[in-house]
């Protein structure tokens, strides 16, 4: 693959990854305008392409461990509590997070298939766009009664790892429904897209052991320039846009992003049913 596509699809990754946009959906549909202008991503072998979405999504995973470390290093600080049989804050949040992630880990065990071959329709992408876009403008008209991480519940927990499992489905957006979840759920916006991160911490090192598991087996597990590459870009653009994002939220409101999913999910449909894709 020449480098242009390479840096496309790192940028891609990066940027979406933890906006709630979805990442998956952004990574089919670069895929396919890549394709479609011709360039020479159609010629990577599976094994290739398999090597480039791990590295990508570590690259991803790092940028979120080095912006929330103070955040990781209370759950590592918990995990201690735990083992000592300590018990305290710290271990309750890390319960928090483990509570909500198990939904994801089982669903996308199981709907392994679904994920990699029927979820990938265009079709789906785009009502999904769309549809759960709106979802979170309604979720963010609701009030913000939680500001802190320690206010987390285990209710909260089981509500928004719940909502989280609809996200095997490309197009909804694993940090968005998060945040969509969070905020029904009464979370300031702030912290609604903290847990959110903290939530992608299990799913993505899940998936990229699944992945880097299939990669073994099959025999092909050399990394290649590009993977390395487009794994150090994925990590300085997700670590940009997680950091833009959490400034943004501060102070203003998810709406921006739910215009974007509105006008992406409407013209892909625009394009779709007219024959165009």
């Amino acid at each position: 693959m020449d480098i242009i596509s390479t840096i496309f699809l790192a940028l891609v990754q990066g940027i979406t990854e933890f906006l709630p946009i979805s990442s998956s959906a952004h990574l089919i549909l670069g895929r396919w305008l890549l394709e479609t202008m011709g360039l020479s991503i159609g010629t990577m072998t599976p094994a290739e392409e398999l090597a480039l979405d791990i590295a990508l999504h570590v690259g991803s995973l790092g940028a979120v461990l080095v912006y929330f470390w103070r955040d990781i290093w209370t759950l590592l600080l918990g995990l201690l509590d735990g083992v000592t049989g300590k018990g305290g804050e710290r271990f309750r949040l890390l319960l928090v997070v483990i509570v909500a992630s198990i939904p994801i880990v089982l669903g996308a065990f199981l709907a392994k298939d679904f994920i990699t071959e029927s979820g990938r329709s265009l079709t789906i992408i785009a009502w999904t766009t769309l549809i759960f876009g709106v979802l979170l403008w309604f979720a963010d008209r609701q009030g913000q009664t939680k500001s802190d991480i320690a206010s987390l519940s285990y209710r909260d927990a089981l509500i928004i790892g719940f909502a989280q499992l609809i996200a095997i489905i490309p197009g909804v957006s694993r940090s968005g429904i998060c945040m969509t979840a969070g905020r029904f759920a009464g979370l300031d916006r702030p912290l609604s897209a903290r847990f959110a991160m903290l939530l992608s911490i299990p799913t993505i090192l899940g998936a990229g052991v699944l992945a880097g598991y299939d990669m073994i087996k099959s025999g092909n597990s050399d990394l290649t320039g590009d993977a390395l590459l487009g794994g150090a870009l994925a990590f300085v653009f997700a670590l940009a846009a997680i950091t833009v994002l959490m400034n943004w939220l501060k102070t203003q409101t998810y709406t921006p992003f739910v215009i974007y999913r509105v006008v992406l999910g409407g013209l892909l449909l625009g394009l779709i049913y007219t024959g165009f894709m």
